[in-house]
């Protein structure tokens, strides 16, 4: 018997058709992969199976109910984690696990044994918010939530996103349990090695399903969206490289009471360097980066970003970097166009200056024909790239990149780097985090943190050698399970 039977469904938004004639359907306790570019559909799909929205046409069912005639039995069989985590921050561990127990009309106690192997990781935690949590805690905390009413279908919208390589390996081995278990799993993912955790995989692009087979066929049949060629990186790098350093760091600390989120780094990075700071989730790295943009000041230890003291001048600094977080910087509610002319403005450019580099830029973006536009109804790769070059906009001497290219399918991501590398070869200096391992292969110089500490800096070939790893993510790895803090 299948779980999930999916029939002619289609679904528009206005002049956007998000889903046109999608048929597929899923076995009892398979694994099975909604896969795809950005708006390819899915999650406008996810929410259909989990009965938040109705389907303009065609029929779905979840284990035999009716998605728009029995919404009540579906939800009572389902758990649902959205893209963006469900949980409540201001709430703790466990009052998050009650609320959504309530919802279900059962009792934590009553579902215990139905979460133990996975909440009992975090239970020590049970009094701490859950905006406090690490993403991999926040990720078994959220999963939990979702299983706390023993349900036979679980649906999960790119729930790995942000989170370092080491928890997304675990979190996929807590699946792997759960499908012991019997429990149908159908998940979405932009990580091709979660893709081949799954049975089967349905690959969406435009709204429509163009193939349904194993991991290994699909990835092959589609190698130009999931598997592009390499960047070739043929600019000459900056000669100033040799010679200036943008950023130098001297046993810097912050603390917080007794704990020491950054615990005395020291490096320096060059003038057009593309420097990779990686690490696992609470490492230190988002610590370490809002000391260095001048949103928060170090315990002790001294710095200079862009030549400018990070303890007295980073009003200074502020002016001189650009920021880019994966939560995404721009307004949605302006057009493309009012977005650059704004914080064109705020870095204090000159009118005539904005007006001729903003053409400049729809130009080589290929936005001409969409600068009236809103932000909110460009695709999530449009939007990357252009806050990117927002972020760049003024010239600065840095731009920092925390996380830019989180859920995003890897050919968009590729022409993501080509940017960074045209704004690298342009002499800006890119300092970037990021939870891909190709990506890291991509940097000049990568440094991992671990525990508040930078346990190793270095090229990737060189980390590579001296760990006897074949590529970045088994380097990553190996130094990430060397963690001893919580």
């Amino acid at each position: 018997m299948n779980a999930i039977e999916v029939s002619g469904v289609s679904k528009r938004y206005g002049s956007v058709q998000a889903l046109n004639d999608v048929s597929f359907s899923v076995g009892e306790g398979e694994v099975f992969g909604l896969i795809g570019p950005d708006g390819a559909g899915k999650t406008t799909m996810f929410r259909i199976l989990c009965t938040l929205l109705l389907p303009d046409k065609g029929t779905a069912t979840v284990e035999g109910f009716d998605t728009v005639t029995q919404m009540k039995d579906i939800r009572r069989w389902v758990g649902y984690m959205p893209g963006r985590f469900s949980l409540y921050q201001d709430l703790t561990v466990r009052e998050n696990l009650e609320f959504f127990a309530t919802l279900f009309g059962t009792t934590v106690e009553e579902g215990y044994d139905s979460i133990r192997a996975i909440y009992s990781q975090i239970e020590r935690f049970q009094d701490r918010r859950a905006g406090a949590l690490s993403g991999g805690m926040k990720q078994k905390l959220a999963l939990s939530c979702a299983l706390v009413h023993q349900p036979k279908v679980l649906f999960l919208d790119e729930p790995t996103t942000g989170v370092d390589p080491v928890s997304r390996k675990e979190f996929w081995e807590m699946l792997s349990m759960l499908k012991e278990r019997g429990i149908t799993i159908v998940a979405s993912t932009p990580y091709l090695d979660e893709v081949r955790c799954c049975q089967r995989v349905a690959f969406f692009d435009k709204g429509v399903v163009r193939g349904i087979d194993t991991p290994d066929v699909i990835l092959d049949r589609f190698a130009g969206i999931f598997n592009p060629p390499p960047i070739n990186r043929t600019t000459p790098h900056s000669p100033l490289k040799e010679e200036e350093h943008v950023i130098e760091v001297s046993h810097l600390v912050k603390a917080f009471g007794s704990f020491h989120a950054v615990d005395d780094i020291s490096f320096s990075v060059k003038r057009g360097e593309i420097f990779g700071f990686l690490g696992a989730n609470g490492a230190g790295k988002t610590t370490a980066m809002h000391m260095l943009t001048g949103l928060n000041q170090p315990t002790s230890g001294t710095g200079t970003v862009v030549g400018f003291d990070i303890r007295t001048e980073h009003e200074q600094i502020k002016k001189h970097i650009g920021y880019m977080s994966q939560k995404f910087s721009l307004y949605e509610d302006l057009t493309v166009a009012e977005n650059i002319r704004l914080f064109a403005g705020i870095y204090g450019m000159e009118s005539k200056a904005i007006a001729r580099k903003t053409d400049e830029l729809l130009q080589r973006l290929q936005f001409a024909d969409h600068r009236d536009d809103l932000v909110s109804s460009l695709p999530l790769g449009w939007k990357q790239k252009l806050a990117f070059s927002v972020s760049i906009f003024h010239e600065p001497g840095v731009v920092f990149l925390d996380e830019p290219t989180g859920g995003v399918d890897p050919a968009t991501r590729r022409q993501f780097w080509e940017l960074i590398y045209d704004a690298a070869a342009r002499g800006i200096t890119v300092f970037v985090t990021t939870h891909y391992m190709d990506e890291a292969e991509y940097c000049d110089r990568i440094s991992i943190m671990v525990d508040g500490k930078i346990s190793v800096i270095g090229t990737p070939d060189e980390l590579k050698h001296r760990f006897r790893q074949p590529d970045m993510d088994h380097v990553f790895t190996y130094l990430a399970r060397q963690a001893v803090r919580t």
